[in-house]
């Protein structure tokens, strides 16, 4: 857990530590979930921080976690919803590709694989708009407004 709050606070991606570690990106999120690392990948790690091994070793009191600050919380939750909408970008052009073959095969003379396209278009628009924050109708604030209007609270 402290490879991976050492990485963030750097603003690093696994891959990137992966380059300048010299480890595989599978290490480094084997590491982060909580395995043992070995002597050689806690060496490659300390020297990318410029720490020593040893504080790479401690490990957090069993009945303490490790705090990850507000700012830090942010920037994970940023980047979690940019991926999701990557994966969605993906999925989306894999799908309509294939919907635009099958219509080209079956039936050239009428493209109604557009329609999909253009409905699932929206869709990716606005869930561009929100993981990239440009357009945020149900950010924070809303959020925050709907748990206190549900518990009754005045604003």
């Amino acid at each position: 857990m402290i490879i991976r709050k050492l990485r963030l606070q750097r603003g690093w991606s696994q891959e990137q530590l992966s380059q300048l570690s010299g480890l595989s990106i599978r290490t480094i999120q084997r590491i982060e979930q909580g395995q043992k690392a070995g002597l050689e990948s806690l060496k490659s790690l300390a020297a990318v921080f410029e720490i020593q091994v040893s504080d790479l070793q401690m490990e957090p009191p069993m009945n303490k976690e490790i705090t990850i600050t507000e700012d830090e919380k942010q920037a994970i939750e940023y980047v979690k919803s940019i991926k999701e909408f990557y994966s969605h970008l993906v999925t989306y052009l894999l799908v309509i590709t294939g919907l635009f073959v099958i219509n080209y095969f079956t039936s050239p003379d009428y493209w109604w694989a557009v329609w999909p396209a253009l409905g699932w278009g929206i869709g990716i628009v606005s869930h561009a708009l929100s993981a990239f924050e440009i357009l945020n109708i149900f950010g924070p604030e809303w959020e925050r407004k709907q748990v206190e209007k549900r518990l009754g609270r005045k604003l």
